[in-house]
C-alpha cells in the first residue's frame, strides 16, 4: 500500500529484458571497429531469422515511424498512386506520410475498432491497375484491431503493387510469414516485441521492392535504404548507429531464438485471450471485437466513466502504467498490452487492480472474478490434469 512499484504495462514501450539491459553497459565500444562489425552483423543475421525471411534486412537509429519514412521515399514516386488501409491512429500516420510525399494515394477508411477487408483492398486494386503499393497496419495498436496480411499479401502479390506492412506491434504478438505469404516491406520497431528501449527502426525488404526502387524519385538522405545494404553487406551502417540499443538487441534476439518465435507469438495470443476473458467476465464491452489482436486487448470504459480516470488511478494506486485511448478514442477506452516480456503474473496483477479501481469508482464488483478468467485460460493452456479412469 505504501511502496508502489512501477509497472511498465503499455504496448510499447514495454518491459525490457534483463539480460539486455546488461549489454548495454558495454556500449563504449567504437562503432568503427571489427569488434563492433562483429555484433552488428550478427544482430543483421538474427533479426532475418527470427523474422524468418531470407529478404534483406536494414536497421536504422530511429523509432519505427522512421521505417515508415524510408519505405515511402526509397521505393516511390511524387504522383504515384497507392492505396492506404486506414483503420486508427497509426494508419492515418501512412495517410499523412504519404500525403507529405506528394502520393495519389486511396484512402480505405473504416471505423475505429474494424478492420479493412481483403476484398476492400482487391476492389480498390481492381479499379486502378497502375497502383504501385498498399499500407496498412498488421496491428493497429491504437484500437486493438488486427488485419488479415495473409489475405492482402495474396491480392497484392497477383499484381505489380508491393504491400507495405507496419509491423511495429504485429511483430512477435500474430504470424507474419513475409516470405511465404509475399510483404514486401515489413517494419518493425524496437521497444516493442523486442523488449529494449526506443531507438531502432528495421525493415526486411523483398526483391519485389528493390526493383521498385530503381525508379523511385522521391528525394531522401539519412533513410538512404541502397547505401545502408552496401554498408550493412559490410557489417557496418551508414550513419552513427545507436551502438547501446544494438548490443540490447543481440541479447533479446538470443532470448527469442530460444523461445521461438511462434511462442512469443503464442504468449502473446493467450495473453490477450485472457484478458478479453477477463473484462467481459467483469461486465466490460470489448472495443474490437471483430477482428481483435494480441498486441493489446483495447476494452470500452463502462457507462458514464471517463477511461482516463482508470489509466490514472492505477498508476497512482498501484505503479501500474497502462494506455489510455488515442485521438478521438481517448476517454472512451483503456488498453492493456500483451507484446514482449510479459507474462500471466503481470496479467493477474493488472487484472485485480483493474477490479479495485472499477470498486473504488462505484462500479459493481465481484472481487475476484475477472482474475479467475485469467486463472482459467492459463489452467486450460499450461496444466496438465489427470484423466480419470474408472
Amino acid at each position: 500500500m505504501h511502496i508502489r512499484k512501477q509497472r511498465l504495462l503499455t504496448p510499447g514501450p514495454t518491459p525490457l529484458y534483463p539480460p539486455a539491459m546488461h549489454a548495454m553497459m558495454a556500449s563504449d565500444i567504437h562503432h568503427r571497429t571489427q569488434d563492433f562489425r562483429n555484433v552488428y552483423a550478427a544482430a543483421l543475421a538474427d533479426l532475418k531469422e527470427v523474422l524468418g525471411t531470407s529478404n534483406d534486412v536494414l536497421m536504422f537509429a530511429a523509432s519505427g515511424t522512421g521505417g515508415m519514412d524510408a519505405s515511402v521515399s526509397n521505393l516511390f514516386s511524387r504522383g504515384d498512386k497507392v492505396i492506404v488501409c486506414c483503420a486508427g491512429k497509426f494508419g492515418e500516420r501512412w495517410v499523412e506520410i504519404a500525403k507529405a510525399y506528394g502520393l495519389d494515394a486511396t484512402v480505405l477508411k473504416v471505423e475505429y475498432g474494424d478492420a479493412v477487408s481483403v476484398s476492400a483492398v482487391r476492389a480498390a486494386l481492381d479499379a486502378e491497375p497502375s497502383t504501385k503499393g498498399v499500407f496498412v497496419q498488421a496491428s493497429e495498436t491504437s484500437t486493438g484491431a488486427a488485419h488479415d496480411i495473409q489475405g492482402m499479401a495474396a491480392a497484392v502479390a497477383a499484381t505489380d503493387a508491393i504491400l507495405v506492412v507496419d509491423g511495429i506491434t504485429g511483430i512477435g504478438t500474430m504470424p507474419l510469414d513475409i516470405d511465404g505469404w509475399g510483404i514486401d516491406v515489413l517494419i518493425g520497431g524496437s521497444q516493442k516485441s523486442f523488449m529494449i528501449p526506443p531507438g531502432l527502426a528495421f525493415l526486411s525488404v523483398s526483391k519485389k521492392a528493390w526493383t521498385l526502387s530503381e525508379t523511385a524519385t522521391l528525394p531522401h538522405f539519412y533513410f538512404d535504404l541502397k547505401k545502408e545494404k552496401k554498408n550493412a553487406d559490410k557489417g557496418e551502417s551508414t550513419w552513427t548507429p545507436a551502438t547501446s540499443l544494438i548490443l540490447a538487441l543481440g541479447e533479446a534476439l538470443k532470448y527469442v531464438k530460444g523461445l521461438g518465435m511462434a511462442n512469443l507469438v503464442a504468449n502473446a495470443q493467450l495473453l490477450a485471450l485472457a484478458a478479453r476473458a477477463a473484462c467481459t467476465e467483469l461486465g466490460l464491452e470489448l472495443f474490437a471485437p471483430g477482428s481483435p489482436g494480441s498486441s493489446v486487448t483495447s476494452v470500452k470504459a463502462p457507462k458514464g466513466m471517463d477511461s482516463s480516470v482508470i489509466v490514472k488511478e492505477l498508476r497512482t494506486r498501484f505503479g501500474a502504467i497502462i494506455t489510455n485511448g488515442q485521438g478521438s478514442m481517448k476517454g472512451r477506452i483503456f488498453r492493456i498490452a500483451h507484446l514482449g516480456y510479459f507474462d500471466f503474473w503481470d496479467l493477474f496483477a493488472m487484472v485485480a487492480g483493474l477490479e479495485t479501481i472499477l470498486y473504488a469508482n462505484g462500479i459493481p464488483v465481484e472481487f475476484g472474478r475477472g482474475v479467475a478468467a485469467v486463472q482459467r485460460v492459463y489452467a486450460g493452456a499450461a496444466i496438465q490434469l489427470p484423466v480419470a479412469v474408472g
